[in-house]
């Protein structure tokens, strides 16, 4: 009797539809063949399995265009494996890409947020051609000035330390760029604290240099590297002659000839563009001053009082920054600006 009733169950099993439960997959019919298979194999996303390598052009266009990412850490990546490139270059082999078109990309990390990506910067443009960044030297003022009168220490404290650093291979032409004496001599005087009898009306006496720990260090270096913009400037050329002067200042060896610098062809693509005939009219601290004596007069005008003023208080604070200031008391006594330095 069992038997049988359980041969009528299996034959209705065919004609009887399976509720399904819930979590529970669906049964699989008893003919059912697994057709699915698993390769052992690495995938790589992204990345090119071919036999040909990136150029090193197409790696260093790559760094370049990784220098304005968000991340920090990407970013001083970038300025190490750039700075690796162009010092590992053969010796008088092209860059990969001009500097024109390098240095724009550069500009804006003079301002960066992070102390290891203004750090690796340096170290790139210390790595890059002199004689190709003489000409990109006034590009640089803009961002120099900005950081030098930023409200973090350590950008203030970067900056200057790049300034330096421009000033040792482009001195002359960062002091007769545009702009690039005055604007530049008021940062140092903002920074310092030296204001002009102009600015004293609303400003202090002293500027804040961030924490106790930074104002020293950066109160040193900056009167360092201001000793070395007025030397640059307006200090007089010492046993080594400049290239336009070689010979000219020597008045017992071209005697009776004088002043023959001012009859000569010219040494530079554009000696009259200090006269901006076709540029817009520019105020007086956006003025060129290319020659040194132009230079001097606007310091004894615009600046002398001031930075007598700074170097007496400096000497009263002795110590380190008193030793320094000696630096700038001794380029003005080369100019014979001062008697009492």
């Amino acid at each position: 009797m069992g038997s049988s009733q359980k041969k009528k169950n299996e034959k209705k099993k065919d004609f009887q539809k399976t509720k399904l439960k819930v979590g529970k997959k669906k049964a699989a019919p008893s003919n059912f063949t697994n057709t699915s298979f698993k390769s052992k194999s690495i995938v790589l996303n992204q990345q090119s399995l071919s036999t040909t390598a990136p150029s090193e052009s197409s790696q260093f266009t790559h760094s370049l265009s990784l220098l304005g990412s968000k991340t920090d850490s990407q970013r001083k990546e970038s300025l190490s494996h750039l700075t690796t490139a162009v010092a590992s270059r053969p010796v008088d082999s092209p860059l990969p890409r001009p500097v024109g078109v390098i240095l724009p990309l550069l500009f804006p990390l003079i301002l960066d947020g992070n102390n290891g990506v203004r750090t690796q910067l340096l170290k790139l443009l210390k790595v890059l051609p002199q004689p190709d960044l003489e000409g990109h030297a006034p590009a640089f003022l803009p961002y120099l000035r900005a950081g030098m009168t930023h409200l973090a220490a350590d950008i203030r404290l970067s900056s200057v330390e790049m300034l330096s650093w421009l000033l040792s291979i482009a001195g002359q032409e960062l002091v007769s760029a545009a702009g690039g004496w005055i604007k530049t001599l008021n940062c140092f005087l903002s920074l310092l604290g030296w204001h002009t009898e102009a600015s004293t009306k609303w400003t202090s006496n002293r500027t804040s240099f961030g924490k106790s720990g930074s104002e020293g260090k950066l109160m040193v270096r900056v009167l360092q590297v201001f000793a070395e913009f007025l030397h640059a400037g307006i200090g007089r050329p010492g046993q080594s002659l400049s290239e336009e002067g070689q010979g000219v200042n020597d008045a017992r060896a071209l005697f009776p000839l004088r002043h023959i610098q001012y009859h000569i062809l010219p040494t530079k693509a554009s000696p009259f563009a200090y006269l901006d005939l076709f540029g817009s009219v520019k105020s007086e601290e956006g003025d060129m001053y290319e020659s040194r004596e132009d230079r001097l007069r606007v310091f004894t005008e615009l600046f002398q009082h001031p930075v007598e003023r700074g170097i007496d208080a400096a000497r009263q604070d002795g110590g380190e920054i008193g030793r320094v200031s000696a630096g700038v008391r001794k380029v003005l006594r080369e100019c014979n600006m001062s008697s009492n330095l």
